[in-house]
């Protein structure tokens, strides 16, 4: 174990600011733009992305724009990097209508996209891409709800079909767009099966991910429906005892397929990362202790270490062997969360240490332009395990218990998916009225 005196701080904005200077004067400038002068200066709303340099700030812009959508093919970034180099794949956490605008996001590298209740409430709420097609549906006699989904289905379809080619291309690896049962049913295990085999049904897409949550009620929920040979993203993750029951209701599933090819079903694990150190963080600076303080910072990136070292130990040995024959793949870690709630912290911070092999890093607008920007391509998951043990140890010795927070976080999780679900519905009435499909 490290001992505490050795432990390192995170990287602060001060220092990261000038670390990135010095780091951009010494490499060549990253230099991407998707879209054509006359477009870009048309100005930038909510309804299409698209990547460019600001000239005056020096950082890269990820926002969605007004532009026709014709670019030039990107070049290549340090995603590019952290694919070819180190093994890791980079997702983006976003999506929004009309997806064609991620074309110049796959051109700079990324692999694939998650989505979630929250990202879809800001997409439909915010866009009046949507207008066309939720006339359309509430004419037909669709309710909100039904109308909710129809939506959603319609962008996750289309985004598939972009990233179809990176799915062939890397034989079921990557390529995949997630999309989420109704946060409703976290609490309910048959309605949860039920939920996630109707979407894998309508959606109908080789490289969809059904996204359901790890609670306590959905674990056994993961297993049959990767016994049923749907591919499946963990969601809400924030411990590893919780993460490690996942794995086991993954390998169960397999094993209770009856497949005799389990290429095809696959899983990513998604382990949440800066909402720890944002709940350990009070937790520390409520203890106030010198040594608690100068923990901060440091809970999420420490477990995440170790829940890689759990996954190196579970995807081995007889059992995982025996699966292996059969085709199994690995169900990923996906690093989530990845943005930098904290401005004092690194703006890269939930990126650049937890960089290797078999894992995917999905990334929303603020983290994939800082790594673009001026992150460093290295092997940094395992670079310093014995010192993610001593941070490990060091916060439970000082009352911190990692499964309470796992267990509040996964609440709050699963309670704001639900707000932004119930907020959505709420708007797209709000919606249906302004656009007077309502009878009065």
């Amino acid at each position: 174990m490290a001992s505490i005196s050795k432990l390192s701080t995170p990287n602060f904005a001060t220092s990261s600011s000038s670390s990135s200077s010095r780091l951009l004067s010494s490499q060549p400038k990253v230099s991407i733009s998707f879209y054509n002068r006359s477009s870009i200066n048309k100005g930038f709303s909510n309804s299409k992305l698209a990547l460019r340099r600001n000239t005056e700030t020096s950082s890269l812009n990820v926002r969605c724009s007004k532009g026709d959508g014709n670019g030039t093919h990107a070049k290549k970034t340090v995603l590019h990097d952290l694919y070819d180099k180190q093994g890791q794949s980079p997702w983006y956490d976003n999506l929004c209508r009309p997806v064609t605008d991620l074309l110049p996001l796959i051109s700079s590298g990324v692999r694939g996209v998650t989505s979630n209740p929250a990202i879809f409430q800001k997409a439909i709420s915010t866009s009046s891409a949507y207008n066309d097609q939720f006339r359309e549906l509430v004419l037909a006699g669709k309710n909100i709800e039904d109308a909710y989904w129809e939506l959603v289905i319609k962008d996750i379809q289309d985004a598939c079909k972009l990233f179809e080619s990176i799915y062939d291309e890397t034989d079921g690896a990557d390529g995949y767009v997630s999309v989420e049962v109704s946060p409703q049913l976290a609490d309910d295990t048959v309605g949860t099966v039920e939920a996630a085999k109707w979407l894998h049904k309508v959606v109908n897409r080789k490289n969809a991910y059904i996204k359901i949550p790890a609670t306590a009620e959905c674990v056994p929920s993961i297993r049959d429906v990767i016994s049923l040979g749907i591919s499946v993203n963990v969601t809400l993750i924030f411990s590893l005892s919780r993460y490690e029951a996942v794995i086991d209701a993954y390998l169960d599933g397999l094993e209770a397929s009856g497949l005799s090819d389990l290429s095809r079903v696959t899983s990513v694990a998604s382990f949440f990362v800066s909402r720890v150190d944002t709940l350990v963080d009070k937790m520390l600076e409520k203890i106030g202790t010198p040594e608690a303080l100068n923990l901060r910072g440091k809970a999420a990136v420490a477990q995440a270490a170790l829940a890689y070292k759990l996954y190196q130990k579970k995807f081995s040995g007889p059992r995982w062997e025996a699966l292996v024959k059969k085709g199994a793949k690995k169900q990923r870690l996906l690093w989530a969360s990845t943005s930098v709630k904290n401005p004092a912290y690194s703006d890269t911070l939930y990126v650049a240490p937890l960089i290797g092999p078999d894992t995917v890093s999905t990334m929303p607008d603020q983290a994939l332009q800082a790594f673009i920007d001026h992150g460093v391509v290295s092997r940094t998951i395992d670079a310093n395990l014995s010192e993610a043990e001593g941070i490990y140890s060091a916060l439970e010795k000082i009352g911190i218990d990692w499964n309470e927070v796992g267990t509040q976080l996964e609440v709050e999780g699963v309670d704001s998916f639900k707000k932004s679900f119930d907020s959505l519905l709420v708007t797209l009435e709000d919606k249906a009225s302004s656009l007077n499909l309502v009878k009065k």
